[in-house]
């Protein structure tokens, strides 16, 4: 919430199998009164994981695309956030996915006390403002392409991130925090099993 000045604040999670489907024919474009259409068939080649980490003061994000999406590909892409702020005050705003609670990356942190983690409590995905900008990327990039290898699909993808640095906007919560609370106990009110 008050980070110290100069600090830096990011939002980090992997966007895991993204799969480089090639459909059998181009997608048709919407037309006055119809959906836009694709075929149903299509032939895989393989997938790839993003790795994303979003400021949120400036909303610039910073990806790397690998093969896998393990706790080795998670520290490359931490050793890759620290190369450039190594004398900055960073915080991470993060799940509590196993990958991010190995002992290689536990150990990683322990090392830089610049460093500080904030784990977003389970089923609360929607904290991680990052999540914000991997449905932007599958609504407008992924989803939508066609794509013939895993190579072109991680061009597209780092091709998208640039495009969208070169104007990045920061996330702004629109309700208060007593207003999400009170959304939520409405939620639980609602659904609770002595209303079911």
């Amino acid at each position: 919430m008050a980070p110290p000045e100069r600090a830096i604040v990011f939002c980090v999670d992997e966007k895991s199998q993204i799969q480089a489907l090639d459909r059998s024919q181009p997608m048709l474009p919407m037309r006055h009164g119809q959906t836009a259409r694709r075929s149903h068939d299509y032939k895989r080649h393989g997938t790839t994981s993003l790795f994303a980490a979003l400021d949120i003061a400036t909303g610039r994000v910073i990806g790397k695309c690998y093969g896998r999406h393990r706790a080795k590909e998670f520290r490359k892409f931490l050793d890759g956030i620290e190369s450039l702020f190594r004398a900055v005050w960073t915080f991470i705003v993060m799940d509590n996915y196993a990958t991010h609670k190995t002992p290689l990356i536990r150990n990683w942190l322990a090392k830089r006390p610049r460093w500080h983690v904030h784990l977003t409590p389970t089923s609360s995905s929607w904290l991680n403002q990052v999540e914000g900008f991997f449905a932007l990327i599958t609504e407008r990039k992924i989803r939508r392409g066609i794509y013939r290898s895993v190579a072109t699909l991680r061009s597209e993808i780092m091709s998208f991130i640039e495009h969208h640095n070169t104007a990045p906007r920061p996330f702004r919560w629109t309700k208060s925090a007593d207003d999400i609370l009170r959304s939520i106990e409405r939620f639980c009110a609602c659904n609770s099993p002595a209303r079911v």
